[in-house]
């Protein structure tokens, strides 16, 4: 094989290239934009970001990802789908980590905004109060992303925090 001049002076653009795009990382702050959209190009965009994210959260944020992209799909059957597997997921965290205050929020944005069809609005108050009780401890980013969210909140009431 012959590697000719053009090819060794473009290998180190494509390298770095490749490794900048490998090492794209999980942003919360990003995610939590995407939570406030309602564009599913972003929330895929977002779930390929999570495919590489290597953590125990990583099924939090894509099932509470999954749960919203349901709510903007047109066919029936695939919004129930996609929300029961994104309903798993989450529920399987919370199970395991009942103190995460994060997840709880997470699932309260869910529920709060879920059609009383799916059935999944059982810990609204639970999950008021733990995320009240619980907020100074969550990090800047979560606490932030509470704020926004309950500015438009009939759960969250701002004046809380």
């Amino acid at each position: 094989m012959k590697i000719t001049f053009r090819a060794l002076f473009f290998l180190p653009f494509l390298v770095a290239a490749s490794v900048a795009w490998a090492q794209q990382s999980f942003d919360l702050s990003v995610y939590y934009d995407v939570m406030a959209s309602n564009k599913i190009q972003d929330i895929d965009n977002e779930l390929k970001v999570l495919e590489k994210f290597n953590a125990s959260s990583k099924a939090a944020y894509e099932g509470t990802l999954m749960m919203k992209k349901a709510g903007l799909l047109k066919k029936a059957k695939d919004k129930i789908d996609l929300f029961k597997a994104g309903r798993k997921k989450l529920e399987a965290v919370i199970k395991t980590e009942p103190g995460n205050a994060e997840w709880r929020f997470l699932r309260l944005m869910i529920q709060e905004n879920a059609p009383k069809a799916v059935n999944y609005r059982n810990e609204l108050d639970t999950d008021s109060k733990f995320i009240v009780n619980n907020y100074k401890s969550l990090s800047p980013v979560v606490q932030q992303a509470i704020n926004s969210y309950s500015k438009n909140s009939k759960i969250l009431n701002s004046k809380d925090f």
